[in-house]
């Protein structure tokens, strides 16, 4: 049986580094099918077993404002590889860990690959790998990709993973206001989501946003997409922060922020001056 897995991640995140690290020269190099995106496929070797490495587009979040988010994220759903590695940057966590929670809204088998952990270690600064791991409801695997440390554990969490499947719980995210209308979201839109292939979960979380392309998959009948914006409405109504993707990203990073603040033992001020700097 086939392996496959996905390599997710943040731009300049060091995930092209991951790829070759993991795939040495046996790598292929075309488009995604109709677009012109860069894919990039390889095979590595976990034991006696060959795995299928997709590296994904570098993007920041899986709203549809790129192409390279929509490759992403129509392979994550409609191939559904067997697990998701997600290259995190470890000296900007606050700023990588925005994609790595809507990965793990899909509740898809993840691992989190921390990068630039000697970086990370050189400027005096700590992360608790399992208390983030125990936050993000994930394995966390420190690693140095220039230098190949640590992908030999990565790879060997990636297959344990498969078969444990994902324990982060969504709701974790949210308020209980939130809580309570994504759950009539929910119940809204089961149906329509196992029909069209998506996750439950996920979908309803995609049209509180106001995610048209994920509304046109459901292919909702007028009277539930009336309900829906009647749903989104009352939920932009109880809080004065804007508009619901707004309220749904500042959820999200309040989320990021307490994980941030239990995982992460800062060194010195992040605006402090480095020798180098000096």
């Amino acid at each position: 049986m086939s392996i496959k897995i996905a390599l997710a991640g943040n731009p300049n995140c060091g995930k092209t580094t991951l790829f070759n690290g993991l795939t040495g020269s046996n790598q292929f190099v075309g488009n995604w099918p109709g677009v012109t995106v860069e894919k990039k496929e390889g095979t590595a070797r976990l034991g006696d077993k060959t795995l299928t490495i997709v590296d994904l587009p570098g993007i920041y979040s899986l709203s549809p404002y790129s192409m390279e988010e929509i490759v992403a994220r129509d392979f994550i759903i409609g191939e559904a590889p067997d697990c998701i590695i997600d290259i995190v940057d470890a000296t900007n966590l606050e700023r990588n860990l925005y994609l790595t929670v809507q990965l793990l809204e899909l509740e898809r088998p993840t691992v989190l690959a921390l990068n630039f952990m000697d970086e990370v270690e050189a400027r005096g600064d700590s992360i608790d790998v399992e208390r983030l791991s125990r936050q993000l409801g994930v394995p966390v695997v420190p690693i140095t990709a220039k230098t190949g440390q640590g992908l030999d554990e990565l790879l060997q969490a990636a297959h344990r993973q498969m078969h444990l499947g994902c324990t982060f719980e969504p709701d974790d995210l949210y308020d209980s206001f939130t809580h309570d209308i994504h759950h009539r979201m929910g119940e809204l839109l089961h149906d329509y989501a196992y029909a069209a292939g998506l996750p439950a979960h996920w979908a309803s979380i995609k049209l509180l946003e106001g995610d048209k392309l994920v509304e046109q998959a459901l292919g909702l009948d007028e009277e539930t997409r009336w309900k829906v914006d009647s749903i989104a409405k009352r939920y932009e109504e109880a809080y004065s922060l804007g508009d619901r993707e707004t309220l749904i990203a500042d959820a999200r990073y309040r989320f990021i922020q307490k994980v941030v603040q239990i995982g992460v033992q800062r060194g010195q001020p992040h605006d402090a001056l480095t020798l180098s700097d000096k």
